[in-house]
């Protein structure tokens, strides 16, 4: 995208839809770099929301009456709205609504991996891997018998993908991989990885977490069997995620979690199970978070997904240029490009990363510090915990300038 495009985006106009923005601590206004754990909320999204609650607040495929009507559209439109987005020509089949990613995960998890998998069988993640892939699949190996390895990394933070290459086997019946690192800021090459592992009759599943929220996404496109993300890192509300499937496999898959609402037929003996995605959702739903998670889907694609991903490269470059010239920061990951999202995971000499964390707070900046829930990726890299910025549509190279700042006072601090 040229220099141009990218000026064009309105940081200013955009940051009016986030009240949050404007509080001060300390006297200093806030500088919200805690993106990759979750984004701030825009009010067309909670006035979404807040419609629902105010105007049709009623339970789904419960009622005949007018309110559960108009409720049940919206809920199952809001599945066909995710799979829009994300590519997946199948519809709302082909998507099912979970608390989140790491629920995502679980799902597959038990209702494929614990029926698939046995000794023999290889799972194969990356020593990137988000707590979410991780230790759901090294617990379901336990289970199974299933071995589990890792793709190990270049010295750069970059998968090795000569190992990937030799670790996929034809005894590898899984593979999960991150689509971008929460830690090292990482793109991975999902799509190569998704060839390699079908190359083996292999089944593929992406966590896109850290990646749908700020580029374009056609999980066609990838091939990925799988592939699943959280609302409330894409501007939307807490609570909701999404997980993509194939439509044949999510068809053969068995639920894990039962009760009303994804029954066919039940009798005292036996009970069979509704048509996808219903299968997959039982009980009362994610009704408000779905209304507000097509917000933040309408509200994104309005700005350009291209536009938020070349917005956030650009500020991403910017911090982490102005960190690699801080004296004691060491920076993990790769150098700015492609190859890497809108975070820098750092880490000064001599000062604990939550001990920076709270040194940026007194100065207003939200920073995240510590493993981000790869503890066995820390120990790759030799440290316990590290800081990092995260950056999104709403971030100013302004804000990372008060970062450097807040970082010189805790270097001049522990001097």
């Amino acid at each position: 995208m040229s220099q141009q495009n990218l000026e064009s985006l309105d940081v200013g106009a955009i940051r009016e839809a986030f009240p949050i923005l404007q509080r001060e601590f300390n006297g200093e206004q806030l500088v919200y770099l805690d993106n990759a754990a979750t984004t701030q909320t825009p009010d067309p999204v909670v006035d979404a929301m807040s419609d629902y609650y105010r105007e049709y607040n009623a339970n789904v495929h419960r009622g005949i009456h007018h309110l559960s009507q108009e409720a049940s559209i919206a809920y199952e439109e809001a599945h066909d709205r995710v799979a829009e987005f994300i590519g997946a020509s199948g519809g709302r089949e082909e998507v099912v609504f979970t608390k989140n990613t790491t629920e995502a995960e679980n799902l597959v998890a038990y209702s494929w991996g614990l029926n698939e998998l046995g000794p023999g069988d290889e799972i194969v993640l990356t020593q990137m891997e988000h707590h979410a892939s991780l230790v759901t699949w090294q617990q379901i190996g336990k289970r199974t018998g299933a071995d589990v390895e890792y793709i190990q990394l270049t010295d750069d933070g970059r998968l090795d993908m000569d190992h990937a290459r030799e670790l996929i086997t034809d005894d590898t019946a899984m593979l999960s991989a991150v689509h971008v690192s929460n830690t090292l800021g990482t793109v991975n090459p999902v799509s190569e990885l998704v060839d390699i592992a079908h190359d083996h009759d292999a089944l593929a599943f992406i966590d896109g977490a850290q990646a749908v929220p700020n580029r374009p996404v056609d999980v066609e496109a990838i091939n990925a069997d799988f592939y699943a993300f959280s609302g409330h890192k894409m501007a939307g509300p807490t609570g909701i995620g999404a997980l993509y499937g194939k439509k044949e496999l999510l068809e053969d898959m068995q639920p894990y979690l039962y009760g009303g609402g994804m029954i066919r037929k039940v009798t005292f003996e036996e009970s069979t199970w509704d048509d996808l995605p219903w299968k997959f959702e039982p009980g009362t739903p994610q009704i408000a978070e779905a209304v507000g998670l097509v917000a933040a889907i309408d509200w994104l694609e309005e700005i350009g997904m291209e536009r938020i991903e070349a917005h956030e490269a650009e500020i991403a470059r910017y911090a982490y240029e102005r960190l690699d010239a801080e004296p004691g920061v060491e920076i993990y990951g790769p150098e700015p490009g492609p190859e890497r999202g809108g975070l820098v995971g750092f880490n000064l000499d001599s000062v604990h990363a939550h001990d920076l964390a709270s040194i940026m707070n007194d100065h207003a900046v939200a920073i995240r510090a510590g493993d981000h829930c790869t503890q066995p990726l820390h120990d790759e890299l030799g440290v316990a915990a590290s800081a990092r910025a995260s950056f999104y549509v709403y971030n100013t190279k302004d804000e990372v300038d008060k970062l450097v700042a807040a970082i010189d006072d805790a270097r001049q601090l522990f001097a």
